[in-house]
C-alpha cells in the first residue's frame, strides 16, 4: 500500500460522500482511506462505509486534532500519509498523484496542496486562500508552514515524531517545523488542489482564530500578538479586502462580511495569544465541538478535466 488518506470528521454527512467520491476518481488507485470519527450522530460513518473507508473511533473526551490524526495514521497502511478534512474535495483527478509526486525526493518530509474556497466561504477567507496557497508550486520553500486540510507526509518521519496531541490546533505548522529542524524539506503543490468548504457563522471564525493562536503560543514560545498588531492587522486586511472587492465590482455583497471576519479573526488571535487558562479536555472540546508566499508569475494552465460530481449531499 502506497498512499492512504486519513479524514478527521465529526458530523460531516453533508460533505463527505463529494470528497470520497473524488478519491474514488483520482488516477492513483488501490488508495486506503481512513475515516477518524468523533462522535458523529448523522449519517457520517455510513456513508463512508458504503465507499470502503475503514473507520477509527475517538471519543469526545480523547480529542485533540494531533490526537485524532495519530490514530488514523496508527490505523493506515499505507509509505505516504494523506491528510484531507472531511469538507474538502479534489478538483482535478490526479489530486493525489500530484501530491505525492514531490517526494521523488527522497529528503522531502511534506508535500501540501492548493486550497481554494466555495459558494459558503466568506469573502475574507477566499482572500486568504489566495494569499497562503499561491498558482506557483514551490518544491522546497524556505519555510515551514504546511496545512492538514490538504497535505501528504512520509509516514516513517512520523513514526519518529507523531502529531503533537496537547496542542488546540496548528499540529501541522508543529510538526513541519519539527522536520525542518531535522533538515528535511517541505514543498508547496499549486496541482493538487482542493475545494475548502466552510459555512462558519462569526462565533465560529472568531473560535477557529483563537484556538490556532493559542496553538501558535505553544509552539512559538517567545512570539507575541500585541494590541497595536491588533489594530495594524485588522485595519490592513480589511482595506485590501474592500479595495480588492471593489476592483471586482462585489462590494456591495461583500463589505459587511469583510468588516466582521476580519475583526473576529485578529480579535481572536489577540485573545488566543494573551490566554492564560488552562489547556485541558475541556478546552480542546469546546475548540471543536459546536454550541506566505506569494508570485507574480503565471501558473501553467491545467489540461487535466476536473472531476464531474454529481449531487453528493454537498
Amino acid at each position: 500500500m502506497n498512499c492512504s488518506v486519513v479524514i478527521r470528521a465529526y458530523n460531516e454527512g453533508k460533505h463527505i460522500a463529494r470528497l470520497l467520491e473524488g478519491i474514488k476518481q483520482q488516477t492513483l488507485k488501490e488508495v486506503e482511506v481512513i475515516l477518524v470519527d468523533s462522535g458523529s450522530t448523522d449519517e457520517t460513518v455510513s456513508i463512508a462505509e458504503s465507499y470502503g473507508a475503514k473507520i477509527v473511533h475517538i471519543t469526545p473526551e480523547e480529542f485533540t486534532f494531533g490526537r485524532s490524526l495519530n490514530y488514523g495514521v496508527r490505523a493506515a497502511r499505507g509509505k505516504f500519509i494523506v491528510n484531507v478534512s472531511a469538507h474538502c474535495y479534489p478538483l482535478y483527478p490526479d489530486w493525489l498523484e500530484q501530491l505525492i509526486k514531490p517526494f521523488e525526493n527522497e529528503n522531502l518530509a511534506v508535500s501540501y496542496g492548493k486550497q481554494r474556497g466555495g459558494e459558503t466561504n466568506w469573502y475574507s477567507e477566499h482572500q486568504f486562500f489566495k494569499q497562503y496557497f499561491p498558482d506557483i508550486s514551490q518544491p522546497r520553500q524556505g519555510h515551514p508552514y504546511s496545512h492538514n486540510a490538504n497535505a501528504a507526509i512520509r509516514r516513517s518521519l512520523w513514526e519518529k515524531n507523531p502529531y503533537n496531541e496537547q496542542l488546540t490546533g496548528l499540529e501541522d505548522l508543529a510538526w513541519s517545523s519539527w522536520a525542518m529542524a531535522q533538515g528535511y524539506d517541505i514543498a508547496y503543490t499549486a496541482e493538487a488542489e482542493i475545494i475548502h468548504l466552510h459555512d462558519e457563522k462569526p462565533a465560529q471564525v472568531h473560535n477557529r482564530y483563537r484556538r490556532e493562536a493559542i496553538a501558535m503560543k505553544e509552539i512559538l514560545p517567545q512570539s507575541h500578538f500585541s494590541l497595536w498588531n491588533f489594530i495594524r492587522l485588522w485595519l490592513s486586511s480589511t482595506y485590501s479586502d474592500l479595495l480588492q472587492a471593489k476592483r471586482e465590482q462585489v462590494l456591495n455583497k461583500n463589505w459587511q462580511s469583510i468588516l466582521w471576519f476580519r475583526f473576529l479573526q485578529y480579535l481572536g488571535t489577540y485573545q488566543g495569544y494573551n490566554y492564560s487558562g488552562k489547556i485541558d479536555a475541556q478546552l480542546h472540546q469546546r475548540f471543536y465541538y459546536p454550541p506566505g508566499i506569494l508570485s507574480e508569475k503565471s501558473p501553467a494552465p491545467r489540461t487535466v478535466e476536473k472531476i464531474e460530481y454529481e449531487n453528493k449531499n454537498a
